[in-house]
């Protein structure tokens, strides 16, 4: 009979949102349960704290995880603010930045499908955290570029892109 050899690292994954839980607790974040499919907390980035949601849908088997850096985009910069994130967006490989049209809200998204068993495992957990506030850190000045410095949408990705590259 043949085994899984996965199946010692199943046994280590966990639904979604307790995964997340975990994680959290782990690195010391206080985080709150906003039902039993949708968990929050917020991370100090390198430039802003940086609000986490992952929301699991489970007649999908997708978690959808927002990183928010509490960023409003006003009416009159809402063009280039739209025109940078098209930017940006051409050079992320997974997930994307995206404002609501409900209050202007900036934020990074990204979806995991997972398997039929719904279920996350720690390393999962820590990349896709990892990687949205990495994002978010990384495209952070060319949003206040846009915002408060009156920047073009390519001038401010070119500057946030060099400044990033400089920092020691």
């Amino acid at each position: 009979m043949r085994t899984d050899p996965r199946e010692g690292e199943r046994q280590e994954d966990a639904a979604p949102v307790d995964m997340l839980a975990a994680l959290f607790e782990a690195r010391g974040w206080p985080y709150e349960f906003a039902g039993e499919d949708e968990i929050t907390t917020e991370v100090q980035g390198s430039w802003a704290n940086y609000q986490i949601r992952g929301i699991w849908r489970h007649e999908d088997h997708v978690l959808q995880l927002l990183c928010l850096p509490d960023i409003r985009v006003p009416d009159d910069k809402r063009a280039a603010m739209f025109e940078v994130l098209a930017l940006i967006n051409e050079q992320l490989w997974i997930g994307h930045f995206d404002v609501w049209s409900n209050g202007g809200v900036l934020l990074y998204r990204h979806g995991f499908m997972l398997g039929d068993d719904g279920l996350l495992s720690i390393g999962q957990a820590q990349t896709a955290v990892e990687a949205a506030v990495e994002e978010c850190d990384r495209f952070y000045p060319a949003f206040q570029f846009i915002l408060w410095g009156d920047k073009t949408p390519a001038e401010a990705l070119a500057s946030a892109l060099v400044d990033a590259a400089g920092e020691a």
